[in-house]
């Protein structure tokens, strides 16, 4: 854990500190990488994490009267008058099974990390052309909740970082940083430069993660649902590891499988 606090506070200085530059770097970039348009961003935890981030700039806050009246009362930081409006309003703005909870705001996007700006420490999770934003999202909310350095993702074949992904993360989305690369063989290739053990997760890998030498800094590579690891990426990394699981169904989706990683690799470095 850095100095001075935790590795959200650094993480909510560090993105105060720069967000400007950032955002003006984007443009520049507009046309090699993804449109930086406005993200949508709905559901309570999702919407009230967002507003308790400094370093998120909010644009526009819908909410229903129930909902403000709990901002208020939760003394949420709001930096703009809530726009009162009726349920429908938001849920119209939402595919149909979308749960807003009265809330929906629209924001600039948050500024990605540079993959040299990562701390050398703790555990990374890399995600080998992981698309489905129900998935990326659940393991955000997974890697905040063990206090993940970093998610690195690549700018193709992706979900961006809005709407379901969002709401999927439950706020998560606020406190892990996030590395979007262009080239994934050769961000893991900085990586391992900057001391990193590269593990790669697969249900073909030679040894369990459980029994695999785990140390800090380390980053967990984890493939896209159905197809797992591109061979270059499996090359690239020092070992490929499976999941020893004691059930009949051997594999597991692969938010599911980043939580059991985490659960694993944290205690053994914990414990080392």
């Amino acid at each position: 854990m850095p100095p001075g606090g935790s590795r959200k506070d650094a993480f909510v200085r560090h993105q105060r500190s720069w967000g400007t530059k950032r955002r003006q770097q984007r443009t520049s970039r507009a046309s090699s990488q993804r449109s930086n348009d406005t993200v949508t961003l709905y559901g309570w935890h999702t919407v009230k994490a967002a507003l308790d981030n400094p370093a998120r700039r909010i644009r526009r806050l819908l909410a229903t009267e129930n909902a403000a009246r709990r901002l208020a009362a939760e003394s949420a930081p709001l930096r703009m008058t809530p726009e009162l409006v009726r349920p429908d309003a938001i849920a119209q703005r939402l595919s149909p099974d979308a749960v807003h909870n009265g809330l929906l705001a629209e924001a600039d996007p948050l500024p990605s990390l540079e993959l040299d700006e990562i701390a050398p420490e703790g555990i990374v999770l890399v995600l080998d052309q992981v698309t489905d934003p129900h998935n990326v999202g659940a393991i955000l909310r997974t890697a905040a909740a063990f206090a993940t350095a970093a998610i690195v993702t690549t700018a193709r074949h992706s979900p961006e970082a809005t709407g379901v992904l969002a709401k999927s993360a439950s706020g998560a989305l606020e406190y892990v940083p996030m590395v979007t690369v262009q080239n994934l063989a050769r961000a893991l290739a900085r990586l391992r430069e900057r001391g990193y053990l590269l593990v790669g997760l697969d249900s073909s890998g030679e040894a369990d993660l459980g029994s695999t030498g785990l140390r800090s800094p380390l980053a967990l590579v984890l493939g896209a649902e159905g197809k797992g690891l591109r061979q270059l990426t499996r090359t690239t990394c020092d070992h490929v590891a499976r999941l020893d699981l004691p059930g009949r169904i051997k594999s597991l989706n692969v938010s599911n499988a980043a939580a059991v990683a985490l659960h694993i690799a944290s205690k053994r470095i914990g414990g080392a």
